[in-house]
């Protein structure tokens, strides 16, 4: 039996599959019949030591792992929802009840707050049922336990798991839900593992059964046959040998270049980033730099922030975004007014930029600084621009602070229309595939609700990004891309074949990209794009482009 979904990366692994445990059941809705203080008191204990273990198995998994963690700890923690836990226990719920119902008000809160704040409703969820495990005296729901490495099939995993998973032990994974932008697409093809999400059914597989999960392909093999099980073991070796080869730029096979940037956020990015033969950074997350900060940073903070990365990169070009603040990434430093019914749609990115221009013009200056400094290749993005207007106030200031080589992040339907527009004033665009996708198929990317809407292959979002390509060569001005999408190597070529002319991705993503690019030559490429325009959903578009692969 094959199984089809989206697939993360280009991974193959075969071995012995290992399925998550079926989720608790719900609490009963019955009285409690021990005293309420006693019962608080043991219901409290359970929080803490989940919070303490939260807190613990994030110190050892660092980055933003830890990051996750830590925040799923807090949860545990907060003293709105404890009050909420001891308040339906003096009215007569068990302990267990009662987390279950103050949780479930915590999630449906952060639902309805939407953007990044809807994404942490699956940590409320992971963090109630690991405080009704420990009631219960039972295990907590979660990755299971191995020595020996297998391939992990779930339903869905919350950002705690999928940011725990270990790249020795988990061969690769696949899941019935979950889209191609979510927590745990990001997370697995970080940590280089393969995937394959949202195959929109429910497995009934017995541990140790033998599956083989081909991400390039986005397929699943159920009991394969030994002939089936040693093609694979072939192609993974010869994958492993190929990997070993000195790295070079990326390039299509008629020799056409096609520069391999990287997607940063941190130092340890960079750092990983030219490891993995970068040609340089597509997109440095800033705010990623000062995420954690109360107060906001001075000229000369940011200054030797931006300096480190920009020394990791000498004679390569570096791509900066502004402040991308609001709605699924807050900086507590950046007022953006009382919470916003629908933040994804509200006051974000440049529109929260432009209230608030006095860090803009900071930042501006601190990067006209550190370039000054290493004498880095700069160019300048700003988010979240929804037309001329917004793309000349950008523009224009940079060039007042300085900065030269000012450019738009493309992540709204609106810019995409209006790109000749933008392009004749602006020296490059970068296409944002995560956030185009949502606003042009108005699904919510934190949410993974429609994963068949939240897929970049669709093909709305592909003419968008023609249109884009197209109106950049008109005007002689590069364009692109800087989304999740770079790093699907099928994707990766269509995209080329669109008019991309260079792919920023993750830095574990380069090596699966640079390998498909040589496959292919240019007319290839805008072959395989033309017949994936054609198509009539996501899955149709992605079909086509397959066929026409082989």
């Amino acid at each position: 039996m094959e199984l089809k979904g989206v697939g993360v990366g280009r991974g193959l692994a075969v071995g012995p599959v290992l399925c998550m445990p079926d989720p608790l059941e719900e609490p009963a809705l019955v009285r409690r019949t021990t005293d309420a203080a006693a019962e608080a008191s043991t219901t409290r204990a359970a929080l803490s030591a989940v919070a303490a273990e939260f807190a613990a198995r994030g110190a050892t998994a660092g980055g933003t792992a830890r990051d996750i963690l830590e925040a799923s700890a807090m949860m545990a923690s907060d003293p709105t929802v404890l009050a909420d836990v001891d308040d339906r226990i003096a009215h007569g719920l068990t302990g267990e009840r009662a987390v279950f119902e103050a949780f479930r008000v915590f999630e449906s809160a952060l639902i309805d707050l939407g953007g990044r704040m809807a994404e942490r409703a699956c940590d409320v969820r992971d963090v109630s049922r690991r405080v009704i495990a420990r009631l219960r005296g039972v295990a907590a729901p979660g990755i299971p336990q191995a020595t020996e490495p297998y391939i992990l099939c779930a339903g869905d995993l919350s950002p705690a798991d999928a940011a725990m998973l270990d790249p020795d032990l988990v061969l690769a994974l696949f899941t019935r839900d979950g889209g191609p932008s979510s927590h745990t697409a990001i997370l697995t093809r970080a940590r280089a593992i393969p995937a394959v999400v949202g195959i929109g059914a429910d497995v009934h597989l017995a541990n140790g059964e033998t599956v083989i999960v081909d991400a390039a392909r986005a397929t699943v093999r159920i009991s394969p046959t030994e002939l089936e099980v040693s093609h694979a073991r072939r192609v993974i070796a010869d994958r492993a040998s190929a990997a070993s080869v000195p790295l070079r730029a990326g390039a299509l096979a008629d020799g056409t270049a096609v520069p391999l940037l990287a997607n940063v956020g941190t130092h340890a990015d960079a750092e990983a980033a030219v490891t993995l033969g970068a040609e340089g950074v597509g997109l440095l997350r800033t705010e990623l730099l000062f995420f954690d900060w109360v107060v906001a940073p001075t000229v000369e903070e940011q200054r030797a922030q931006y300096t480190e990365v920009f020394r990791r990169f000498p004679d390569q070009p570096v791509v900066v975004r502004v402040f991308d603040v609001g709605a699924d990434k807050p900086l507590r430093f950046v007022p953006t007014g009382p919470p916003e019914p629908n933040p994804a749609l509200g006051n974000r990115g440049l529109r929260a930029l432009r209230r608030n221009e006095w860090l803009l013009r900071d930042q501006l200056e601190a990067l006209a600084l550190a370039q000054a400094e290493t004498g880095a290749d700069l160019r300048v993005m700003a988010p979240m621009v929804n037309d001329a207007d917004d793309a000349a106030y950008f523009v224009d200031l940079a060039h007042e602070m300085g900065v030269q080589g000012v450019g738009m992040t493309v992540e709204v339907p609106s810019l995409a229309l209006l790109a000749d527009q933008v392009l004749e004033f602006s020296d490059f665009a970068s296409i944002g595939t995560n956030d185009l996708t949502q606003y042009t198929m108005a699904a919510d990317r934190m949410l993974g609700t429609f994963p068949q809407y939240q897929d970049p292959w669709h093909p709305a979002v592909l003419r968008l990004v023609k249109m884009i390509c197209d109106a950049g060569a008109a005007a002689g001005k590069p364009v692109g891309i800087c989304g999740e999408a770079a790093a699907d190597a099928r994707l990766a070529v269509v995209l080329v074949g669109l008019g991309a002319t260079t792919l920023s991705m993750t830095p574990v993503a380069l090596a699966d990209v640079r390998a498909e690019l040589a496959l292919h030559t240019l007319a290839e490429a805008r072959m395989l794009a033309a017949r994936a325009l054609q198509g009539r959903t996501a899955a149709d578009s992605r079909a086509r482009a397959s066929v026409a692969l082989h």
